[in-house]
């Protein structure tokens, strides 16, 4: 009789079956990882903005604040030559954008002439996959964040 070389069938498909059961654990947790690091990262996002609206209302005092993203950031050759009102150079392209890590962003709820008051609002693209939980903020500088939607000035839960 032979002896035979290599694995046999029954031997190679309990391996797969084990690797299959290990990447059913392993899958979930990291989806649950990849959506923490984006929450975590939408809290920071709004806590450059909250620091870039200061900025803004002190370059800007006849402005107040800001209403748009974009009059936060601004292109690379208007950065390297002078920041104005509409591209004050505070925040990077990414998340002047609206859109960074999962997380869409929004200003608004500028009040009066220069603006005294804003909103600050971050909302996962996917909820469920690229998030679970909304942040807010506004000119106070509290971050906040509800299980639906947060709209800054107390709607949600202090972090």
């Amino acid at each position: 009789m032979k002896k035979q070389k290599g694995f046999s069938l029954i031997e190679l498909l309990i391996v797969v079956a084990i690797i299959l059961i290990i990447a059913a654990i392993a899958i979930p947790n990291l989806m649950r990882s990849k959506m923490a690091a984006n929450e975590s990262s939408a809290v920071g996002s709004l806590r450059t903005i909250n620091t870039a609206e200061v900025t803004y209302s002190n370059n800007y005092p006849t402005d107040g604040f800001t209403a748009t993203l974009q009059n936060l950031g601004g292109a690379a050759t208007t950065c390297t030559n002078a920041a104005t009102s509409t591209a004050a150079c505070l925040i990077d392209n990414t998340l002047a954008g609206g859109t960074k890590s999962g997380y869409s962003f929004a200003l608004g709820g500028t009040t009066g002439t220069p603006a005294v008051t804003y909103t600050s609002q971050a909302t996962p693209v996917a909820p469920g996959q690229s998030g679970q939980r909304y942040f807010c903020s506004d000119q106070s500088g509290v971050i906040e964040w509800a299980a639906t939607t947060c709209t800054g000035n107390g709607t949600g839960t202090p972090l």
